[in-house]
């Protein structure tokens, strides 16, 4: 049968460095829920891919990037302290919890810093690729999964030449995404996928990755919708999530949700997240629906080794 896969854009502050001005509810929270969100992934031992900003992988940091070929000012929110004072900026000890949770999670890559990588030159994605591969070395991990910042996808070939065997690709577009019907969602704000649950299908791409599109992203229905369709009935997205879980039991195909650790801000959140991994777990245990990561999906696909890993310069 099918498989669910949870991925999960874990940032904390990098996520917004770039934006003039930061939301401050989701960078103040984003270290609690991210410890929050492991706690209930062992709960209903549920296995995720983290994919983790490179920069997330210091304890401390001296704010000196100029080595980085990004623009200049790209790296000047970046404090230049430690973990114990500015605790949004560095993320090592996060790592660790990571690493010992209970469940069997996968640490991926969300780029080093955060950069949009299908808009960025190719110099810069391979410094941010290569930043990334060495943190994880010196902690005995590889990078096998990555999570484009912002859904941007680009620089593939970069990716597979750092040995990289997966990626989360961009969500299918469906026949209820056009028209009037979707024009109605759009207006109301109504999850994607909302009509009928997605299941997609990984594939190998030209550079030999292995491309796992999403499913449902688990916060998009937010603020005034929301709490208007809350007020009379129950959570929609935990509806979808669970007609996608059922699909996914009964049907071949992958239903991957992702989201961002810092999109938990208050309880109701924690609720979503609660039913909706207490809804997986049920169907895990008495269907044939396995729970898998980005990087076991992938090994399933690929049967040969990933391409060496070499220096990558602009072309």
């Amino acid at each position: 049968m099918g498989s669910v896969v949870l991925s999960l854009d874990a940032e904390l502050a990098w996520g917004f460095h770039d934006r003039e001005t930061m939301p401050e509810d989701r960078v103040t929270t984003a270290r609690e829920s991210w410890l929050r969100l492991l706690d209930l992934f062992d709960d209903h031992g549920i296995p995720a891919t983290w994919a983790v900003v490179g920069h997330l992988f210091h304890d401390s940091c001296d704010g000196d990037h100029e080595a980085h070929p990004t623009p200049e000012g790209w790296f000047d929110r970046d404090p230049g302290t430690w973990e114990g004072r500015d605790e949004q900026w560095y993320g090592a000890k996060l790592i660790d919890a990571i690493e010992d949770a209970d469940a069997d999670h996968e640490i991926g890559s969300h780029t080093y810093s955060h950069v949009e990588m299908g808009h960025t030159t190719r110099e810069i994605a391979s410094a941010e690729m290569r930043e990334c591969v060495e943190l994880a070395e010196d902690r005995g991990l590889s990078v096998d999964s990555v999570v484009f910042p912002r859904n941007y996808v680009g620089h593939r070939d970069v990716l597979a030449a750092y040995g990289v065997k997966s990626y989360r690709g961009t969500q299918p577009r469906q026949w209820y995404d056009r028209g009037p019907l979707g024009a109605l969602s759009k207006l109301l704000g109504w999850p994607t996928g909302a009509v009928s649950p997605t299941l997609v299908t990984p594939e190998e791409d030209e550079y030999g990755l292995v491309n796992i599109p999403a499913s449902l992203y688990l916060f998009c229905f937010e603020g005034r919708p929301r709490a208007a369709v809350e007020r009379v009935t129950d959570d929609p997205v935990v509806s979808v999530a669970k007609r996608g879980i059922d699909r996914a039991s009964a049907e071949n195909g992958v239903f991957h949700m992702w989201l961002h650790p810092n999109n938990l801000t208050d309880e109701r959140d924690f609720d979503r997240l609660d039913a909706i991994l207490s809804y997986l777990a049920q169907v895990r245990d008495t269907t044939p629906l396995s729970v898998e990561t980005m990087g076991s999906i992938a090994a399933d696909i690929k049967d040969d080794e990933p391409l060496p890993r070499e220096p990558i310069g602009p072309r």
